[in-house]
């Protein structure tokens, strides 16, 4: 079998090894059904937290949880969570990811984890099989942050990491969309991921001397806008000298007073460095700094640069990830590991339980956008994965 070919996952029986399998049909009905939620004419989504969509997609979810015959609560932080009934007070090993999305979203991003959830735990409920007991499974309210009054995302998971609850979880597991290019581009089927890159965001503001655009000479003026635009045209060259394996961007710039004819005296530049190593992080502020002052300087104006927030690299317990790169290869053999350079509720619940995630491919590497897509085969193979590292994690008494 090649590295790109999707194994086919039988859905009306157990597996090879005895594991139950999945049910492709239920599984991408329910994606579709959920897409519905904010549904867009482009085929994207629209399920910004706390929107009308997004209450009554929460809805729909607890009741297909109730349907399946099992128990849905919803806490105070807005998270949905199903496990079977009447089977005690845990410890759980809970699975899922979320279901709001960024405006004009794919139909995928966090989706796909929470539905592929409930399918492993349906299955395993249906089988009478001993890890259905131990499962909970979770939607967690606001991932993305999106929403105006956002305190910037990751929301529910962190309640969670706040709540009593959480002393009753053993572990945490995260199927997703990788969200970028990397496992289609080398022909991975399915990774285990071993942690989430770190992320620091810079607001640059330079300040010169606002002045008429047609009359002040070229020469002497106090142009902020063209220093601040130095520097965004050099971010990228830097990230890369600094760490071949780095990303950044400089998504927002403004120049004030904002008028064709006036040379800017106030401009500011937003930047983002994502690296999995902190040294990378460290050193890239500094450049960064050395950059503004000097592009600054250069142009008779001065620069504040001021580190606006900061995500430190997430390691997942390496133990818990040994177990799932483990049982990909039961599922296919085109497996290996990877860092995510996406943030997930998963950064989070690691800083309370051991924690792993999944990635299926994203064709073209296409995320937070209409486009966003993996073939059918493909989503059902990662829950299939799932289900295993759910049957594995039990097996092994993870604590």
């Amino acid at each position: 079998m090649s590295g790109t070919e999707v194994q086919s996952v039988r859905t009306d029986g157990p597996t090879a090894d005895g594991v139950p399998a999945v049910s492709a049909q239920r599984l991408l009905q329910d994606l579709a059904e959920l897409a519905t939620f904010g549904g867009r004419a482009d085929g994207g989504v629209d399920r910004v937290a706390g929107s009308l969509a997004d209450l009554e997609s929460r809805a729909w979810l607890a009741a297909r949880i109730a349907q399946a015959g099992l128990s849905a609560r919803t806490d105070a932080a807005g998270n949905v969570f199903g496990r079977r009934a009447g089977t005690g007070d845990g410890p759980w090993l809970l699975a899922g990811s979320h279901t709001d999305t960024v405006p004009a979203a794919g139909r995928l991003d966090g989706a796909y984890g929470v539905i592929a959830a409930l399918e492993v735990l349906r299955t395993l409920h249906e089988a009478d099989h001993p890890a259905a007991d131990s499962l909970e499974i979770v939607s967690f309210w606001d991932e993305e942050g999106a929403a105006p009054d956002s305190p910037g995302g990751l929301t529910g998971s962190t309640a969670l990491c706040g709540d009593d609850h959480v002393n009753d979880v053993s572990a945490y597991l995260e199927l997703h969309v990788e969200q970028g290019p990397r496992m289609e581009s080398t022909g991975l089927q399915l990774a285990a991921v071993t942690g989430i890159v770190g992320v620091e965001r810079y607001v640059i503001t330079v300040y010169g001397t606002p002045n008429h655009g047609g009359t002040t000479p070229m020469e002497g003026r106090a142009d902020a806008g063209r220093a601040v635009a130095k520097v965004a045209s050099r971010v990228a060259d830097l990230a890369i000298g600094t760490d071949a394996a780095m990303v950044a961007n400089t998504g927002c710039i403004e120049f004030l007073p904002g008028a064709p004819n006036v040379v800017p005296g106030e401009a500011r530049l937003t930047v983002e460095f994502r690296a999995d190593r902190e040294a990378s992080l460290r050193t890239a502020g500094e450049k960064l700094r050395a950059l503004a002052h000097g592009s600054a300087a250069e142009e008779n104006c001065v620069a504040e640069v001021e580190r606006i927030s900061r995500k430190p690299v997430t390691h997942f317990d390496p133990l818990l990830c040994d177990l799932v790169a483990e049982t990909l290869a039961a599922v296919h053999p085109a497996t290996g590991r990877l860092f995510s350079y996406a943030g997930h509720d998963a950064s989070a619940m690691s800083t309370r339980v051991p924690t792993a995630m999944l990635f299926v491919p994203s064709t073209g590497g296409v995320s937070h956008s209409p486009a966003e897509h993996t073939p059918d085969p493909m989503l059902v193979q990662g829950a299939q994965a799932l289900l295993h590292a759910v049957v594995a994690v039990h097996a092994r008494h993870l604590r």
